[in-house]
């Protein structure tokens, strides 16, 4: 499912223009996205939760040389998915 088909089963499921939803979607987008930015999390009870984890610098390799490079520490996000969601995919 892309972001459009997204904006149109949202409008569909509440009732909602296809304009009202993509408004929705992108405040969610923006306000995780902020949230994630200064370090903090986001908890959809029975859905799952986003968070920012740090991944340390680490020595890895070129596949097509086998030469030996430094990759940088950087955050990366992370999804943990809730129970029902869990449940459902099950």
């Amino acid at each position: 499912m892309n972001k459009a088909e997204l904006i149109e089963a949202m409008a569909n499921g509440a009732g909602i223009s296809k304009a009202d939803a993509k408004k929705a979607l992108d405040a969610f987008v923006d306000s995780t996205t902020s949230t994630l930015k200064k370090g903090g999390r986001v908890a959809l009870v029975g859905f799952g939760s986003f968070s920012v984890s740090n991944r340390s610098a680490r020595t890895g390799r070129n596949p097509q040389t086998g030469k030996e490079i430094q990759i940088a520490a950087k955050n990366v996000v992370k999804f943990k998915a809730g129970a029902d969601l869990g449940g459902a995919v099950n």
